[in-house]
Parts: C-alpha cells; sequence; structure tokens
C-alpha cells in the first residue's frame, strides 16, 4: 500500500561524526530512493568546518550538538566516548524535532542501515500508536549457542535495539523524548554491570511506562547478525532482497568495521548466499566510502584545545568529580582541566598514572553507579540531608546503620564518593 503524504510530515534522522558522514550518504541515499517526500536530517556529534561544503550531501538540515540546547552541553559532551556522545544526543534531536509545527511524525535510523524498499508499514503503525520499536529477536533461538549468542545478549544490551526507533508527535511521545533525554543526560554509558548499555538499555522501560507502544515483530525490519538464524534471506527473480517471502525493509549492518559482522553473519546465516552477497556488496561499498576525504576527519571533541588526545581516564574522572565540573566548566581548554591533571590530578589519582595499575583502578571507579555529569547547577540537597539526620535521631538504629554505612564509602570512595552519595 502506497501512502501519499507531505514532505513536512515525516521527519527521518540519524546521529554520527563526521567521519561517519559517507555512511549516512549510503543511508540517505536509500532513503531517497524509496521516500524522496522524506525530510531528512543529521545530528552531528561533532562540530562543521568552515572549510568543508555539505551542500551536496543528501540531507536537508546538519545540526551540531552544540545547537541543541543541551544544558552545559560542553562539560557534559566531555564526558563522553564518541560512540557514547554520538547515541546521547539522540533523544535530543528527537525532542526537537516533535516540537516543530510541521512535523507529525519522527523515524530515527542508525548510519550503519541501509533501507531495500519502502517502510510505509512503519509510516502506518505511527497512525495508531505513541512510539514503535523493534526487538532484537522476534522468534525464540532453537539452539544453545544461539541463546547465548543472541538472546542472552540481549539480556544485557537491551531487548529493543536502537538503530531504529518511530515517535508520533503526539503528548506521549514528546514525554518520551523528553524522559529519554533525561536518563541519558547522566546514564549513557556502556556499563552493562550496572544495567546500562548507552541510550539502549532505557528503552526496556518503555512499554512499562509509556501508553501506546507497538513492538513491531515483521521480520523485514532491523534484520541484522542477533536474528539471521530465526528469518530466512533470499531473493526474488529481479535481484530484489526478500526476508521470509517478503521485501527486505531495512538492514543493519552493526559492528562492520570492526569485522565482527561478517563473523557473526557467517556463524548465525550458514551458507545462505543470499546473506554473502548482501554483506560482501557492503563490504565493497564501505571500502569505497572509507577512501573519502570525510572519512578522515579527526573528532573534534578527542582532544583539547593544545591538540592534546584526551584520554578516557580523563573523561572518567572528570564524570565522577562533580567539583571538576563546577570548576572546569570548558574541561577541553587545555590550560585548565588539562593543566589540573598533569599537576593535582596526579597526586590525587596515581593509580591513573602507572601503566600496571590504571587498568585496575579504571575498572574500579567506572565500576560505581553514580549520576555522572551535573555540571555547575546541582547544589547540595539539603532538605534530603536534613531529612537523613531528622531519621537518625529518632532512630538510633537506622542512625548507627547510616553511620557504618557512611564509614565504609568513606574508606572505599573518599570524602568526593560521600558528597555524591548523599546530594545525588
Amino acid at each position: 500500500m502506497h501512502i501519499e503524504v507531505s514532505m513536512s510530515e515525516i521527519h527521518v534522522f540519524t546521529s554520527a561524526a563526521f567521519n561517519y558522514i559517507p555512511k549516512v550518504r549510503m543511508l540517505f541515499g536509500s532513503l531517497r530512493k524509496f521516500h524522496p517526500e522524506w525530510r531528512l536530517h543529521l545530528v552531528l556529534a561533532d562540530e562543521l568546518r568552515p572549510n568543508v561544503d555539505l551542500s551536496q550531501e543528501p540531507f536537508d538540515e546538519i545540526l551540531p550538538v552544540a545547537n541543541l540546547g543541551i544544558p552545559e552541553w560542553r562539560g557534559w559532551a566531555f564526558c563522553h566516548s564518541i560512540v557514547e556522545l554520538a547515541t546521547a544526543i539522540k533523544p535530543f534531536m528527537l525532542a526537537r524535532l516533535l516540537k516543530q509545527p510541521d512535523c507529525q511524525k519522527v523515524i530515527y535510523l542508525d548510519p550503519d542501515t541501509v533501507v531495500f524498499s519502502r517502510l510505509d508499514d512503519i509510516v502506518e503503525a505511527l497512525d495508531s500508536s505513541n512510539v514503535v520499536l523493534t526487538p532484537h529477536q522476534t522468534r525464540p533461538e532453537q539452539s544453545l549457542a544461539a541463546v547465548m549468542d543472541n538472546e542472552i545478549c540481549s539480556l544485557k544490551h537491551g531487548i529493543y535495539n536502537l538503530g531504529f526507533v518511530a515517535v508520533a508527535a503526539t503528548d506521549v511521545g514528546r514525554d518520551f523524548a523528553d524522559w529519554w533525554s533525561q536518563r541519558v543526560y547522566h546514564f549513557c554509558r556502556a556499563d552493562i554491570p550496572n544495567g546500562l548499555f548507552t541510550d539502549q538499555r532505557w528503552i526496556d522501560l518503555v512499554p512499562a511506562f509509556f501508553s501506546g507502544v507497538t513492538i513491531m515483530r515483521s521480520s523485514r525490519h532491523n534484520v541484522a547478525t542477533w536474528n539471521l538464524t530465526t528469518r530466512k534471506l533470499s531473493s526474488s527473480a529481479s535481484g530484489q532482497y526478500l526476508v521470509d517471502g517478503v521485501p527486505l525493509g531495512f538492514y543493519h549492518f552493526t559492528g562492520f568495521d570492526s569485522g565482527a559482522h561478517r563473523i557473526m553473519a557467517a556463524k548465525n546465516a550458514g551458507n545462505n548466499p543470499t546473506v554473502h552477497r548482501l554483506v560482501n556488496w557492503y563490504a565493497k561499498q564501505t571500502e569505497d566510502l572509507a577512501q573519502d576525504p570525510l572519512a578522515k576527519e579527526p573528532w573534534a571533541y578527542g582532544t583539547y584545545s593544545d591538540g592534546t588526545t584526551i584520554t578516557k581516564a580523563q573523561r572518567l574522572i572528570y564524570r565522577e568529580r562533580t567539583d571538576l565540573q563546577a570548576v572546569f566548566s570548558d574541561p577541553f581548554d587545555a590550560k585548565t582541566y588539562l593543566a589540573w591533571w598533569n599537576t593535582q590530578g596526579k597526586a590525587e589519582f596515581p593509580d591513573f598514572f602507572n601503566g600496571e595499575t590504571r587498568d585496575a583502578a579504571m575498572m574500579e571507579l567506572s565500576s560505581r553507579l553514580t549520576p555522572g555529569f551535573l555540571g555547575r547547577t546541582k547544589g547540595a540537597d539539603w532538605a534530603k540531608l536534613g531529612g537523613i539526620l531528622r531519621q537518625s535521631l529518632s532512630q538510633p538504629k537506622l542512625g548507627l546503620e547510616i553511620s557504618k554505612r557512611s564509614w565504609k564509602i568513606l574508606k572505599k570512595e573518599g570524602l568526593s564518593g560521600l558528597k555524591r552519595r548523599l546530594f545525588a
């Protein structure tokens, strides 16, 4: 069924840094082929380059992170790796698009996806839904190996794959975008032991928190290595890709650059010639894209102002220390936070400067579940502290337990850890 819609009704966006723009071009080129009526946006986890012309790229708007209205965005961005930042800005762009007067529906697609036929069934689902999600798996696995590779992996990383989400411009849809934005502002990190995986694990809660959530179980969408064991890819006489006999909607080439996709495709699809033809086609396309000068552009937020590379340890310490966030509002300035790191930081965190102890120190610090970036606006919650003290005075046993717990935190995490636990 072909649905006629105005160009302004449906907005599609993806999120990427500058070096991924060639892949964005591939995704948006496929969208232009099947949906020329849709409006396409790139939200950029990076900075625009004045000397680079993007006017011929197949998107209608490019919006850098600096223009999203994220509070204290430079300090916040510093806390993230390139992958974390590209995922963290997604709900902010979603919220922005949903508030535009000409917008009725928004679709997000990862930049490493390609569309192979029209997506009218997704549009139809949004006619009666607020949010549309696609699970990693829609059918139970039949072997223990596949259960471990796929189902248990989903239990760790999230039931729903956030390479796709579709949201209607309804009150519930906008509430969802705002809620998601608030969560990833503090908790967009890959920390599986603490139940976090960037922006994705939060979506497990969406069917419980919000009404009108459609779980799209169509096997033609979000096809990837994690569901190749339960979906049959083939091709028609004309060469069109089919999934379980219907046209392939979009395929997610996740983990392609690392080589993981090809390995898991070979394992999960067996000797299926259609899968291998599709994977080889994408490999050839991305080999060519890798030669594009844009693919070689360095990430703007990977270095300090003097060109020094920002390390994972430096991001982690800044994320965990609200006092540093308050003092160094722009940690990218090499004369401020980096200067502190090389002097006071070395004195306070000697294990981070020792190659033999660095990894263990990083693991210990990152294992703590904290609110992350709070910036300069978060003050001490004296009402909360006062309530704890009043309860301690009226209930001596509770006061004793709080004292014991506080002493353990003080010994393990120091005064800053105690303050974080009290005031977060």
